[in-house]
């Protein structure tokens, strides 16, 4: 499985942006999706995932109530809404997939996943 991720770029606080997160590869091989970010001297941290077949999620509560993730099964893409951007979501934003069963309570553990994607940047400033 190939994961790309792309929609960074530079937003002024207050802005939004919308990453997507597709797959290419194995069909349906993806039980869990997630988003993690890692900012520049800071280790990598977990964003959201969303469980594929049901639609459960998990989110940072660093980003509760202004991130939202989602799925379209027909693109098997994942996408990671984000609205009122805080200079401190500045990083760069991984999107992972796992392809076993997990349940929601372990999704935001980065070593469950076995696939990651490339990286896109997001920039938040004015």
């Amino acid at each position: 499985v190939q994961l790309q991720a792309f929609g960074g770029g530079l937003v002024q606080p207050g802005g939004i942006l919308r990453l997507s997160c597709a797959a290419f590869g194995r069909a349906n091989s993806s039980y869990i999706r997630g988003w993690f970010r890692q900012a520049p001297g800071k280790e990598r941290e977990f964003v959201a995932a969303i469980r594929w077949n049901d639609g459960h999620t998990k989110y940072a509560d660093s980003v509760k109530g202004r991130f939202t993730i989602s799925r379209d099964n027909t693109k098997n893409t994942a996408f990671l809404q984000m609205n009122s951007l805080k200079p401190e979501d500045t990083a760069v934003y991984y999107c992972a997939s796992r392809g076993a069963a997990l349940i929601v309570g372990s999704m935001g553990r980065a070593a469950l996943y076995d696939h990651w994607g490339q990286g896109t940047l997001v920039t938040v400033s004015s």
